[in-house]
């Protein structure tokens, strides 16, 4: 078990040169069998663990991670946290979600350097301000921080953007609560806590495929040999797809690639996160001072026939005609991870047509902000065989029931 991180660790380690720190979570010997296998060692995995654990006392749990902790889309993305969506039942979860990142560093015992800066939703137009208000005031109703802003309320939160831009800013709203968190200590916070009360992190042990008995997953094929369960968990985000077939489910997800990049570090010059869904970018400094920008995935026709390059042209073009100032800038870094898009663009979580198999897919571009509550609602849903109450409105079966929870706007970008 790792020991609990304090100023007087941290001072007794230094006085022993820092060579005595404990691992941060074991390399344990796989089991034959455990209670709950869950597939993917992303942020939902290991939240999902975690409190099956702590909230549920089921520790014989297995997480499975094809590569390394954090090496997937959990540990590749722009950071943000919000809970700034349009439907209640998508504003209740995300709500829960920032509540449960507010007080993380805290119950995990890690900094995950939660920055509550506010995220700027930027209006180009009279139709998109109406629209800005509608969706500010449908937040307020349900009980989130909110406010709508003028152009002149959008420059004193930040003095650099371009007002009369090729796309004008008339002004937009804010979630002053909205913000960043470091995702790979949001990683690092939930596996190390979740070894400290049992669970198994099994990192290079990739899935090949199910074995099933009388309609049931029996176990699944991994390098270390047929691993056996009574209940199994799919959260591999852009590879959902292609698990779920090898167990006899067709998902109705898209998958593509998401892209984002960084400058090189400056000093502060973005007091908060810069939301433009009309240009389809977005805009953060990090801790390390380097500027992220991010947009839309590569949805577009065009960007298959102009290639991936195109995809960060437009994105560049976009930040430097809202930021003058970032023409001056180099790009240091650049990645992309594959996500996966249902039709309403809202999540597909809890039980599937498969007695003892659970679903965590289709966040498209919001996983990371959603990791504590996922994994909550998740523990709860596979811990009593029944879906969390935030949860059941996001069943797979909504899209056979007609009852979409279209949140294609408030999604932070055009899919």
């Amino acid at each position: 078990m790792s020991s609990r991180y304090s100023l007087w660790s941290l001072a007794r380690q230094a006085l022993r040169r820092h060579r005595d720190w404990a691992p941060a979570w074991r390399t344990p010997v796989p089991k034959p069998a455990y209670d709950i296998i869950i597939i993917g060692g992303g942020g939902h995995g290991l939240a999902t663990a975690y409190f099956l654990a702590k909230k549920h006392g089921i520790r014989n749990v297995a997480v499975l991670e094809r590569g390394w902790i954090g090496g997937g889309n959990s540990g590749r993305n722009t950071q943000v946290v919000r809970s700034n969506y349009f439907y209640k039942a998508s504003v209740d979860f995300f709500e829960h979600s920032l509540k449960l990142y507010e007080s993380l560093s805290r119950e995990l015992n890690f900094n995950i350097m939660l920055s509550q800066r506010g995220i700027v939703t930027l209006a180009h137009s009279r139709h998109d301000l109406e629209t800005n208000r509608r969706w500010a005031n449908a937040i307020l109703l349900n009980g989130v921080d909110s406010e709508i802003l003028t152009a002149e309320g959008v420059k004193r939160i930040e003095p650099l953007i371009n007002l009369n831009a090729r796309f004008p800013v008339y002004g937009g709203f804010v979630q002053h609560r909205g913000g960043l968190a470091r995702h790979d200590a949001v990683n690092w916070g939930f596996a190390r806590a979740a070894d400290a009360l049992g669970v198994d992190i099994l990192q290079n042990c990739p899935v090949s495929g199910f074995e099933t008995r009388a309609g049931r997953i029996a176990g699944v094929a991994t390098p270390h040999g047929v691993l056996r369960a009574g209940r199994f968990v799919i959260n591999v985000a852009g590879h959902s797809s292609v698990l779920a077939e090898h167990a006899g489910l067709r998902l109705p997800l898209i998958s593509m690639a998401l892209q984002a990049m960084v400058t090189e570090p400056v000093k502060p010059m973005l007091r908060s996160i810069v939301l433009s869904p009309t240009a389809h970018v977005y805009a953060s400094q990090s801790d390390r001072g380097e500027i992220v920008i991010g947009g839309a995935a590569d949805v577009y026709s065009s960007y298959a026939q102009r290639g991936s390059l195109a995809v960060i042209e437009d994105f560049v073009a976009a930040a430097v005609e809202l930021f003058p100032a970032f023409a001056r800038l180099k790009l240091m870094r650049h990645w992309a991870g594959i996500v996966d898009i249902s039709p309403d663009t809202s999540p597909i979580m809890g039980k599937t047509p498969v007695d003892n198999l659970y679903l965590n897919c289709g966040w498209g571009t919001g996983g990371f902000k959603a990791i504590p509550a996922g994994g909550d609602t998740m523990a709860f849903t596979v811990a009593n065989d029944r879906p969390h109450p935030l949860i059941a409105p996001f069943a797979l079966d909504r899209f056979e029931r007609g009852a979409l929870i279209d949140e294609g706007a408030a999604a932070g970008v055009a899919h």
